[in-house]
């Protein structure tokens, strides 16, 4: 894979404009969101929806929503026990 280099300048307030065969190839259109990142001493911008497409499938399995369900549970029953403690009673069922 060979690497072009193209050059372009900041204007005042920060702005670059992205090379016409870039925006092309990788479907930038006006309003396209856009992520910086840094990468060593690079600048990355990444179009979001190759982001989402990245992270796709990385949170599959019934893992994060059982993590999610436990985390619930635990919240509820620390609320439960404040209101035990403030009120010497347990709360109504809803």
């Amino acid at each position: 894979m060979s690497q072009e280099y193209y050059r372009v300048s900041a204007n005042s307030k920060g702005q670059v404009a992205i090379p016409a065969v870039l925006r092309r190839k990788y479907g930038l259109v006006p309003k396209t969101r856009l992520v910086i990142s840094e990468e060593g001493d690079r600048i990355v911008l990444t179009p979001v929806r190759l982001l989402i497409h990245r992270l796709r499938g990385s949170l599959k399995g019934p893992g994060a929503l059982k993590a999610l369900l436990e985390e619930r549970a635990k919240d509820q029953e620390r609320e439960e026990a404040k209101f035990q403690r403030f009120f010497g009673r347990k709360r109504k069922s809803r």
